[in-house]
């Protein structure tokens, strides 16, 4: 268990809070530029801040304060200009990085504007979403993690927001006993199924630190330790993603903290089979809502994430971790608040957290290790996954599936 004092250090997120610092040394996506089509800024919250996230009439990316300097009116209607957004109000003009470039109703000679700023942070477009840095400069850079730079894949990202901290989340992902049970017993319970890959008992977990976060293990049932599921596994990217996936099917999992009782979740998508076969070009990268309830305001419990999302949101808003009863088998919590508490440690030591890269010779395509075929199953699990988890509400789920089904095929004809 934690004490309260060790509880409030792991979980608030506002600036000036030990988490809240740490996280503020981080890239963390605020928008998916599937998004930015409309012709007004978007209103957005992060880290326990109000912000607007746009587009100008350029393709510049621009966070901001939500509020016009001048006389208060929001920003969430300001028009989108080359060279920044005007407000509705008087027609201030402010450029990505916050500077007022106008001030129509003043004299022409003033100089007054150049005193007027906007809180802006830094933002860059990678993978189809918007990424913003709040911390102190210089900024490191924006990490290239793979799926986010893969050109070869078909890519979507899809988002859900969820009334908790984005703690439960986290702490879920080094929980690997949970997949037996919840998705697993659970899971064929609810939907009366006979039992599913997902109900293998796992007979060892593991946890290493590495360069860019935390490496999973998990051995099931059946399986040898040659099995890549133990000798690869997958990370835990820190401070925040979970890449999850295997047999051509690729996810990073993003738990950005909107603030301290709510998160927003990006379930980012790569389609990569293992053959090499032809990727069709995208466009854009397609961004969808993931549904919670039933019309009922019951959890779609049926569908595997929302299953995780029930059991997050259950335990509040914070869960009181002074009163949980941490066991054996929760070895990869422990592991993951002691790596948050170490990470905290040097933020207030004044160093750098690991995963803060400011080299651009590290910066260019980060390969992160993953098992290629999860739980030992291949196109059957990655079915499963597509018409029992959120991919099933994704615009390309027919696509995708054409996709594997023209592979699966292919690999006949060569029999």
């Amino acid at each position: 268990m934690l004490t309260e004092e060790q509880n409030e250090r792991l979980t608030r997120v506002g600036a000036g809070t030990p988490m809240g610092e740490l996280m503020r040394r981080y890239w963390h996506p605020i928008a998916a530029v599937a998004e930015l089509s409309g012709p007004f800024p978007l209103k957005r919250r992060l880290l326990g801040e109000d912000l607007i996230v746009f587009r100008d009439g350029d393709g510049t990316f621009g966070v901001t304060q939500p509020q016009c300097p001048h006389r208060s009116a929001s920003l969430e209607y300001a028009s989108l200009e080359c060279g920044g957004i005007r407000c509705a109000y008087h027609g201030w003009k402010f450029d990505t990085a916050g500077r007022c470039i106008e001030q129509p109703a003043e004299p022409e000679n003033s100089r007054f504007k150049d005193n007027i700023r906007l809180v802006a942070y830094p933002a860059q477009e990678m993978g189809g979403l918007v990424w913003t840095y709040m911390g102190p400069a210089p900024a490191p850079l924006l990490p290239k993690y793979d799926l986010f730079v893969w050109e070869d894949s078909l890519r979507e990202v899809g988002t859900v927001t969820l009334p908790c901290n984005f703690l439960h989340i986290m702490e879920n992902s080094v929980d690997p006993h949970h997949v037996e049970w919840l998705h697993g017993r659970f899971g064929d319970y609810v939907r009366g199924d006979m039992p599913s890959l997902f109900s293998t008992h796992a007979v060892k977990i593991g946890f290493d630190t590495f360069e860019y976060g935390i490496i999973k293990r998990r051995l099931v049932a059946g399986q040898t330790e040659d099995s890549d599921s133990w000798k690869v596994g997958h990370p835990l990217v820190f401070p925040n993603i979970l890449r999850v996936g295997g047999g051509g099917h690729y996810q990073f999992q993003v738990r950005v903290p909107i603030d301290d009782l709510t998160t927003k979740l990006y379930y980012y998508t790569a389609y990569h089979p293992l053959n090499g076969a032809e990727i069709p070009a995208q466009d854009e990268i397609p961004h969808y809502e993931i549904p919670l309830y039933n019309d009922d305001g019951s959890f779609m419990l049926d569908v595997i994430d929302v299953q995780d999302m029930a059991m997050w949101i259950t335990q509040g808003p914070i869960a009181d971790r002074s009163v949980e009863n941490i066991a054996k088998s929760d070895v990869g919590i422990v592991h993951l608040r002691r790596l948050y508490e170490s990470e905290i440690q040097k933020v207030e030591d004044g160093l750098d957290p690991m995963c803060t890269i400011r080299d651009p010779d590290r910066d260019v395509v980060i390969e992160l290790p993953q098992e290629k075929h999860t739980y030992g199953a291949g196109s059957e699990f990655f079915r499963t996954l597509m018409l029992l988890g959120q991919s099933k509400f994704s615009p390309m789920l027919n696509q995708v599936l054409e996709l594997f089904d023209s592979v699966d095929a292919a690999a006949e004809d060569r029999v």
